[in-house]
């Protein structure tokens, strides 16, 4: 008997996937047969997924709110798109997309054509999009950095005893290690600190 499956994504914990839930409700999905991943889509190594294509069968249904919710590399989303409905024989239904919807039995090749092409457009608009997020995260260290914010922890601070054991190290009467030890610090800090 076949099924209908659903998969939701968010990319971060704090995303709230319910809209995407909902939708699959009211599409008829069981919540037992919905797989959820919080993670980015930049790949699809991602667990729920992976489960979710060992549970699907020829003859079932999957159905995903968005084509971004699949995936966000273009040509990862066509390879499994592909896998999912020409190998596997599963159908996929993109909510938001009713052109992307493979159940049609009856779909012409004008039908698949344009469908393909859609899928094609689209995946490269979420890759393109996510290639965007990127840049965007970029400028905006770049920018921060700039005005003088600093990133990563603050430098830590000297002990007293640095420069005791400086000189102890520069006479050649113990090593970076040993160094790195007496001051309660890893010995590749205590060369940085020395200037090493």
């Amino acid at each position: 008997m076949a099924n209908i499956y659903g998969y939701a994504r968010v990319s971060t914990r704090e995303q709230s996937e319910d809209r995407q839930l909902i939708a699959m409700r009211d599409f008829g999905v069981q919540d037992s047969n919905i797989f959820l991943d919080k993670q980015s889509g930049k790949d699809f190594h991602r667990q729920a997924y992976r489960k979710l294509l060992k549970k699907l069968k020829p003859g079932d249904t999957l159905v995903i709110k968005s084509i971004d919710r699949l995936g966000r590399n273009y040509g990862e989303i066509l390879e499994q798109w592909r896998i999912i409905t020409k190998e596997r024989h599963i159908a996929i239904v993109v909510l938001d997309i009713p052109l992307l919807d493979t159940r049609q039995k009856d779909r012409d090749l004008t039908g698949t054509f344009i469908a393909d092409l859609v899928l094609q457009i689209l995946s490269y608009v979420a890759q393109t999009e996510r290639e965007s997020i990127r840049q965007r995260q970029a400028e905006g260290i770049a920018a921060a950095k700039k005005r003088g914010v600093q990133f990563g922890r603050p430098p830590m601070a000297r002990p007293a005893l640095f420069p005791e054991v400086l000189e102890t190290w520069v006479r050649n009467e113990i090593s970076a290690r040993e160094a790195g030890r007496r001051l309660g610090v890893h010995y590749q800090t205590f060369k940085e600190w020395a200037g090493q």
